[in-house]
């Protein structure tokens, strides 16, 4: 379905086609005429299923219709709460993307950084916010964010808030808002607490839901190298100065990553590009077809700046960083071995990564090919066969009672990621 048939409006449209869409995903199409009915939404997608868009066009929409002229911090007229500060920013930019020609301003808030410049984007007035329960929290405590003039509320991965130990947190900001608002929900799972937490907040709401993508094919080889983070630029120069490596899409976490892998693999003599939300449109545009063209054989690339990308005949994908959510590995890597070509799919694993591989490992079912030959391998790490009971967090966003709890727990565990008694 094409996005004009789901009666989006002009400036948004216009957006869309400047990021590259131009028909809806499954979850965009059943969530985003509910949404703008104005109605309460309880939906089940994984993140690579286009589950932002599907929230953040319609609520782009209702705002952009009811667009006061006067904005300051207590006239925040959307909420979105996600669990990590990753997930939080990638959001955050999605929005900004969707919302380019629209005037509404949006800002997102996380612990784990200093307050100070959050603070201040609040002050010069938003729209939407887009947070972390620990930090909202804190800012609500020193009377930066006023809640009370919320209209809309989406919980997303409203799942894994409840698995980190934040449900409290999220159930202290609910009784902080109007009850007259339009609430949205998003899980990948259905769990008792998931339903409990529907049945207080939303009401009558419509449910949407879309199967999850967790297979990869088999015309992608996959393979992993334990490495310590420090060393993880060092490996990847490495890998790349074998000739035979024709393209490669390399993914990174965070924006600023991105731009120091590419610096680092331009100083060592191998054509590199970036492309993430700090770059122009033209920018990208130009980075995207100087890797198609075979201008350069790397172009380094954000989740959300590499949405939309479709290479021919790319041999590589490389994880960089292991991304927090395992779909999300499968729609990265499920860019290689296309057409019954062979692909190769390599992801690099730091020691604060353990959980993140055993996850991607567990929904793809199947054992990745650990490379344990290479310059830069370690024997102070092993992998354990155990699979954890709960995705670890590394804290960002959480309040200080859930890392507490977090830390108190996790001292209980065995670690997956443990040392070996073999000496270095």
């Amino acid at each position: 379905m094409f996005f004009e048939e789901l009666k989006i409006i002009e400036p948004i449209l216009k957006a869309i086609k400047k990021v590259g869409y131009t028909t809806a995903t499954p979850i965009q199409e059943q969530a985003i005429p509910v949404i703008l009915e104005g109605k309460d939404l309880e939906g089940f997608a994984q993140t690579g299923t286009g589950k932002t868009a599907a929230f953040a066009i319609p609520m782009l929409q209702l705002l952009y219709k009811k667009k006061e002229t006067k904005r300051n911090n207590i006239n925040i007229k959307a909420l979105v709460l996600a669990p990590t500060r990753e997930l939080a920013i990638q959001i955050e930019e999605s929005f900004s993307a969707y919302g380019r020609y629209t005037g509404i301003k949006n800002t997102a808030i996380f612990g784990g950084v200093s307050q100070k410049a959050q603070v201040e984007r609040l002050k010069a007035g938003i729209d939407i916010l887009v947070a972390t329960p620990g930090r909202l929290l804190d800012l609500v405590q020193q009377k930066y964010i006023n809640l009370q003039h919320i209209e809309f509320l989406v919980l997303d991965e409203a799942d894994r808030m409840l698995d980190m130990g934040l449900g409290y947190d999220v159930k202290r900001i609910i009784a902080k808002l109007p009850k007259n608002r339009q609430t949205m929900l998003f899980s990948a799972t259905m769990p008792k607490e998931i339903s409990k937490l529907i049945e207080s907040i939303l009401l009558n709401p419509v449910k949407v839901e879309v199967a999850p993508v967790s297979s990869t094919i088999d015309t992608i080889r996959q393979s992993v190298y334990l490495v310590e983070k420090r060393n993880k630029r060092h490996l990847l120069t490495h890998l790349l100065k074998d000739k035979s490596i024709e393209s490669v899409l390399v993914f990174s976490r965070t924006k600023h990553n991105a731009n120091k892998i590419t610096n680092d693999l331009i100083k060592s003599g191998i054509q590199a590009q970036a492309i993430h939300g700090n770059k122009s449109q033209n920018s990208r545009q130009l980075a995207l077809n100087n890797f198609k063209e075979k201008k350069i054989r790397v172009l380094v690339a954000t989740d959300i700046a590499a949405r939309g990308i479709d290479v021919e005949k790319l041999s590589h994908v490389i994880n960089f960083d292991l991304p927090e959510v395992p779909e999300t590995y499968v729609h990265r890597i499920g860019r290689t071995g296309r057409a019954g070509a062979e692909g190769m799919a390599i992801s690099f694993c730091d020691e604060e990564e353990k959980d993140l591989l055993k996850y991607i490992e567990k929904t793809i079912a199947k054992s990745i090919t650990v490379i344990e030959e290479h310059p830069y391998t370690t024997s102070k790490l092993e992998l354990s066969n155990s699979t954890p009971a709960v995705l670890k967090n590394v804290g960002a966003g959480k309040s200080r009672n859930a890392r507490k709890n977090d830390t108190n727990r996790n001292n209980n565990k065995s670690n997956y990621f443990r040392k070996s008694k073999k000496k270095a």
